[in-house]
């Protein structure tokens, strides 16, 4: 920062060339005057034919101010470009999201980090220099092998900014390139040591563990630099040809086992629903079989009670007969009936009142 003695020095450079200005204005209206004085007089010598002759003291004082006064405004423009220089020189600025850097002859002053804004400092002697303390990015690409010493290509990208207090710091010990020297083999370095730990197939399985362990490696080793890591990514893992047609492989597999293991399931699950099918209709006819049994059951045993109940009455009343024989009658007669002796008989023998009342119909043969 500006000391006390630089701003005295400023202000008594200022008031030396105030003073010597004013000093020479002072004898630029002298000289006027003093040409006004002896110009204006109303004595004047004249030469024998009347011509007015030239006071030598007027011309002496005259010419002398008049050839002082180049040189005093030379002094006065020379003193302006060297005050302007001055101040040129004593004020700096320091742009939005940087951090100034000191130098004294040359030489960082470590206790200072001059925040966003102007500055004044000592002229000819201090120096600012602007560090960038805001976010920035870097990608690396870094080879490796893995645990099972597959080859594997990590691409990382990180975001990272400098200590804003020890901007200075980085600047005396690593420059502006302190990137080069120290981001990228740092990322090179933790990349390789966390993925030696993995199988080639964790790296992907398991890659959040993976960011977090590279990500707390390269923040303990960028720490000691004053560089403050805020986040990295891990873009992308390349593996080789011969692993990836591997991973390709197993994967196909894996998807036909699965599709084999659904199609036998789906086999499954028809064969069970074409059993319950089986088993339903089965059990339907049954039920149908067991209601048809029963069902001649109950006629055949009709039928028997309905021969019990004839035969009981053709043996109680033999016309019983005869009387069954007009219920199934259609009313119509036959044309011939065969009978004994050559004759004819009627069918249904009608009973007349004289004879054979209460008699029994007969068939004819």
């Amino acid at each position: 920062m500006v000391e006390a003695g630089t701003i005295v020095a400023i202000a008594i450079i200022v008031i030396v060339f105030g003073i010597g200005g004013f000093f020479a204005f002072r004898r630029i209206q002298r000289a006027r005057l003093l040409k006004g004085r002896y110009g204006g007089s109303r004595t004047r010598r004249t030469t024998p034919d009347g011509e007015p002759l030239e006071d030598p003291r007027s011309y002496t004082a005259g010419s002398s101010a008049f050839r002082r006064l180049p040189k005093m405004i030379i002094l006065v423009v020379i003193g302006l470009v060297v005050l302007t220089t001055m101040l040129a020189s004593s004020i700096k600025l320091v742009e939005a999201g940087n951090r100034g850097v000191l130098l004294q002859f040359g030489a960082v002053d470590t206790n200072v980090s001059l925040p966003e804004g102007l500055h004044i400092v000592t002229p000819f002697r201090d120096n600012v220099l602007q560090m960038d303390v805001r976010t920035q990015k870097t990608s690396e690409v870094a080879a490796s092998a893995s645990k099972d010493l597959q080859d594997v290509r990590t691409e990382v990208a990180l975001n990272y900014h400098l200590n804003p207090d020890s901007a200075q710091i980085v600047y005396q010990q690593l420059g502006f390139g302190y990137a080069e020297r120290v981001i990228s083999p740092a990322i090179q370095e933790s990349v390789k040591q966390v993925t030696a730990r993995f199988n080639a197939e964790e790296l992907i399985t398991k890659r959040e563990t993976v960011k977090t362990e590279i990500e707390e490696q390269i923040k303990q080793r960028l720490a000691k630099y004053n560089i403050i890591v805020e986040i990295i990514s891990i873009t992308e893992f390349k593996f080789s040809e011969q692993f990836t047609k591997a991973v390709e492989s197993k994967v196909e597999a894996e998807q036909r086992a699965l599709q084999a293991s659904n199609e036998l399931r789906r086999i499954q699950i028809e064969a069970q629903q074409a059993e319950a099918k089986a088993i339903g209709e089965q059990k339907a006819n049954i039920a149908h079989a067991e209601g048809v049994r029963q069902s001649n059951v109950l006629q055949a045993e009709g039928e028997a009670q309905a021969i019990q109940i004839i035969d009981q009455r053709l043996r109680e009343s033999p016309s019983y007969l005869e009387w069954l024989k007009t219920q199934r009658w259609d009313g119509k007669l036959p044309f011939v009936v065969g009978g004994g002796d050559g004759g004819a008989t009627p069918f249904i023998q009608i009973p007349t009142g004289g004879e054979g009342a209460g008699q029994n119909a007969t068939r004819t043969q």
